[in-house]
């Protein structure tokens, strides 16, 4: 083997260098990436898709602050007692109902909202509502009150003059990048509770609403528990490169991405290649299988309320046994309608190969104005599409949109479930119990149901705020649901107690 030489800092890249990618394929340098990085910056290859990313210096160093911050409160976690906890959280949910706290969040908020709606950006998520600032106070007071993990004994081993047991602890460091929703603090500082530490960054819609959070009720709370200093910490920057930065640092315990799945996969690359424990929580969109012994009635309310707004349990796709086609594509399409008609808007529907014939004429040649983020479009209210974009999620600003596709057999409908969608959510309308046992079986998703897909929702279904919801598009999770919640950020460590000095092996 030849000798290793040793290695030099990066500091300038030239267009046309070639870049070994995964040991076997080479990627060119283009003209504006060599002309854009500057000494003291940094360049992360990411083998699965052989990006090459660009991260200037400025953006390093402030992921690396923020983390070396949770890493010095981590080990501070162990002298935090479980009432200064619950204090924090309560001191975080008191400044927020606080209206003379809340003034500047708001008017931050509306800042970003208007700047988002200038870009012609989705604000649906972003508008810090009354409803959404009450969910963010009761999901604190949830954490509040939530028994805590650490130091619980899940199981003891005795021995002959000496025990094991196995002691729940804080795992470290977590990570987040995060869409721009202001509600996702609550969410973040769940892991709190197990005695973790957080660091995060908030997309840049959000980021002056974050900021505002940040200075009027999250630190003030911090300060007023007792909380170690950097228990919290917000990446503030705008800039992606931050984010690829604070995940390719080796010292976190966890990194959890939200948001578009093209982002989202690129995240949990960089994050792996780090060697850092992903939790990816990017593409969406709910499957409904209508089986030929599905209820009409059922169904229809079904579709109707899987589509009372867009997020990533609301349902895509929607798959007909073809033998009850005539009877069921009338009740599909009716349910989206009463969906959009609750919303005051009209419907779009995608038709894949083989399905138009179930579907009337009129909804292919009739025009209407479809809701989307950048404005109503004059569209016809449905078209057709190829039978291999079933997975296409569809990112519907106000007008509720969705595929229709007929299959041959539930078999069929499964068979495309498990090649095209993201295997998220998957729900079968069926009086059949056998077909539910044969779906449940067969499908390759980590939430089944038989009704509406809206259920899955760490809050609504468990009654915990909820980190985010992974979807099994990288394979399925080890030792826990989709549902990631902050007691379930936890590690187990082995305590011996040896009553027994003469033990030995």
């Amino acid at each position: 083997m030849d000798d290793a030489t040793e290695p030099r800092l990066l500091d300038r890249l030239e267009s046309g260098m070639p870049i070994i990618v995964g040991g076997d394929r080479v990627v060119e340098v283009s003209a504006e990436l060599a002309a854009a990085f500057e000494p003291g910056d940094a360049l992360i290859v990411v083998d699965d898709s052989c990006d090459l990313l660009h991260v200037p210096g400025q953006e390093r160093d402030i992921a690396r602050q923020a983390v070396d911050r949770a890493v010095a409160a981590f080990r501070r976690m162990g002298a935090v007692t479980d009432d200064q906890v619950s204090a924090f959280y309560e001191a975080f949910a008191r400044r927020l109902e606080d209206d003379e706290a809340f003034g500047p969040i708001a008017a931050a908020n509306a800042t970003d909202v208007e700047a988002a709606q200038a870009r012609e950006r989705s604000t649906t998520r972003l508008v810090l509502s009354d409803t959404m600032r009450a969910d963010m106070i009761a999901g604190l007071r949830t954490w509040r009150d939530a028994p805590t993990n650490r130091n619980r004994v899940v199981d003891t081993i005795d021995h002959d003059g000496w025990r094991v047991e196995q002691v729940v602890d804080g795992l470290g460091v977590v990570a987040f990048v995060f869409e721009g929703r202001p509600n996702v603090f609550a969410d973040a500082t769940g892991v709190l509770r197990g005695g973790n530490t957080v660091v995060f960054r908030i997309g840049s819609d959000a980021l002056g609403t974050a900021e505002a959070l940040v200075t009027q009720a999250l630190d003030p709370a911090l300060e007023e528990s007792g909380m170690p200093e950097g228990a919290v910490n917000l990446v503030a920057s705008p800039s992606h490169a931050a984010a690829w930065a604070m995940f390719s640092d080796p010292r976190l315990a966890l990194a959890v991405a939200r948001g578009s799945g093209p982002a989202v996969a690129q995240l949990g690359a960089v994050a792996r290649q780090a060697g850092n424990p992903v939790s990816l929580h990017g593409t969406g969109g709910a499957w409904i299988v209508a089986s030929a012994a599905a209820d009409g009635d059922r169904l229809q309310a079904v579709v109707q309320h899987s589509l009372d707004r867009k997020v990533c349990n609301t349902l895509n796709t929607c798959a007909v046994i073809g033998a009850s086609a005539e009877r069921l594509v009338p009740r599909v399409l009716a349910g989206l309608e009463a969906a959009a008609a609750a919303r005051g808007v009209n419907a779009k529907l995608h038709v894949a190969a083989g399905g138009g014939r179930f579907v009337p004429d009129e909804w292919f040649s009739t025009s209407v104005k479809i809701a989307r983020a950048d404005g109503e479009h004059e569209e016809a209210m449905a078209d057709r599409i190829g039978q291999d974009r079933l997975g296409v999620e569809w990112e519907w600003e106000d007008s509720p949109e969705i595929t229709l596709v007929v299959v041959d057999d539930l078999d069929e409908a499964v068979a495309l479930f498990n090649e095209q969608a993201p295997r998220f959510v998957a729900s079968l309308v069926s009086d059949d119990p056998d077909e539910h046992q044969v779906f449940f079986e067969a499908i390759d998703a980590p939430y089944v149901g038989d009704g509406f897909t809206r259920w899955v929702d760490g809050q609504y279904a468990l009654g915990k705020p909820e980190l985010g919801l992974s979807n099994w598009e990288g394979g399925r999770l080890f030792g826990r649901s989709g549902i990631l919640s902050g007691d379930s950020v936890f590690t187990v460590r082995l305590r011996v107690t040896q009553a027994d000095e003469d033990v030995h092996r």
